[in-house]
């Protein structure tokens, strides 16, 4: 047994010695026949001492970064990169931090708007088009050039943009684009102003995107027009066909009951005042009607929708 013992040891003894042996091995290196010995257990510890000394020098450490609602903030401290949860949680905007440990950075106080303005002024700037907002200080946008933008940023494309605090839809900014995210910095002071207008007037009318047509529209204007139409419920094509038949049958004193698409024509169901009910087609372009379901003696297309209601309540 005590031999046994003894075999054990000697064999654990041998394994521990090759081991040292190649990693000795691995440690030293080659170079031009000259061997250079390098003490890995001194690098180790070098490093272990660095890392120790920026991470003290990180908790002293006060820092400027822009932060969305449950989002996070980063900092770069001798090549190394720190990522901490803003305190408090839900905080939004442009604060001073401190960190408290490695995860988490307090806001401390907020910044002057120079201080903002030298930060932004680091940053790529991007000219775009205020769509609607996404969520809080988060805006979605679309670019004012696309090549321009994709040249800047490597896409052309609608973006989110953070912390915009003036603005309205359609209106152009300038944001900063940081690699990742974009930042609002300023309504776009040297943009013409008509346009915007010229867009939220049609959009007033509802408006289809592919009918909207004025001076010095761009297609990139069309397109933040589209995104912003897609919204609202009136510029669902089928709701807002039934409401230009329930509009042109009200001022003649009718009601709409339903209506089919027949391409070039609507197949329209209504109830005149007096509760008669009819089935009449109309065409799509100016309400003008193509067959009465009535007798008309063949002058059905005289009339349009709105006067056809009179028509039948008169006969």
């Amino acid at each position: 047994m005590l031999a046994q013992y003894y075999i054990r040891i000697l064999i654990r003894v041998n394994t521990v010695y090759k081991s040292l042996v190649l990693l000795k091995l691995k440690v030293r290196s080659v170079k031009k026949s000259k061997i250079t010995e390098v003490n890995s257990v001194a690098d180790i510890r070098k490093i272990l001492s660095q890392l120790a000394a920026q991470e003290g020098q990180l908790l002293d450490t006060q820092f400027l970064a822009p932060c969305v609602r449950g989002g996070s903030v980063r900092i770069r401290v001798s090549s190394m990169v720190y990522t901490f949860q803003p305190q408090p949680r839900k905080f939004e905007g442009w604060a001073i931090f401190r960190p408290i440990n490695e995860k988490i950075a307090a806001v401390i106080e907020e910044p002057s708007l120079p201080q903002v303005a030298e930060y932004l002024q680091l940053l790529v700037p991007v000219r775009l088009h205020l769509a609607c907002v996404l969520q809080g200080q988060t805006w979605l946008a679309y670019p004012v050039n696309e090549s321009d933008a994709k040249q800047r940023t490597g896409v052309a494309k609608p973006v989110p943009v953070h912390l915009v605090t003036e603005g309205s839809q359609f209106e152009q900014i300038v944001a900063r684009w940081d690699g990742h995210c974009l930042w609002f910095e300023e309504i776009d002071r040297r943009a013409d102003p008509l346009p915007s207008e010229e867009l939220k007037a049609a959009l007033k009318k509802l408006i289809l995107p592919q009918e909207v047509r004025f001076k010095g529209m761009t297609p990139e204007m069309q397109t933040v027009y589209e995104l912003v139409s897609r919204n609202i419920k009136g510029f669902d094509p089928k709701v807002r066909d039934r409401q230009r038949l329930q509009r042109a049958l009200k001022m003649g004193g009718g009601e709409l009951r339903d209506f089919c698409d027949r391409e070039n024509y609507w197949l329209v169901e209504w109830t005149s005042g007096s509760g008669e009910h009819h089935t009449s087609a109309i065409a799509k372009t100016d309400l003008t009607v193509m067959s009465a379901g009535i007798c008309l003696s063949g002058l059905d297309k005289d009339f349009d929708l709105h006067s056809l209601v009179g028509v039948v309540e008169n006969r």
